[in-house]
């Protein structure tokens, strides 16, 4: 769909867009977009990093308490559940017994 937009096309879309925003407003409409283009990729990168600061603090933690650390399969990712999860493994708590 978009590969069969020509040069003219994009000439009358542009000249559209003048008329509708007018000289003027044009620069601020692109910095408006290469300011929200610019954040998208920090917040991703900012994901990415705060995933990793976790899956550390996981391991530290693990190897703190003497277990084994595991080691993720490649290619493997965690899902955004799994990594809202607990970086602490919590107690099981046993069933009450009922008299």
């Amino acid at each position: 769909m978009l590969g069969s937009i020509g040069f003219t096309e994009l000439i009358l879309i542009l000249v559209i867009v003048l008329i509708i925003f007018g000289a003027g407003k044009l620069p601020q409409l692109g910095e408006g977009l290469g300011k929200a283009i610019k954040g998208f990729k920090k917040s991703v990168h900012e994901a990415d990093a705060i995933e990793a600061e976790a899956q550390a603090q996981a391991q530290l933690s693990a190897a703190a308490q003497g277990q084994p650390t595991p080691i993720p399969a490649q290619g493997a990712t965690a899902s955004p559940v799994e990594s809202l999860a607990p970086a602490q493994p919590t107690a099981a708590v046993p069933p009450s017994s009922q008299a």
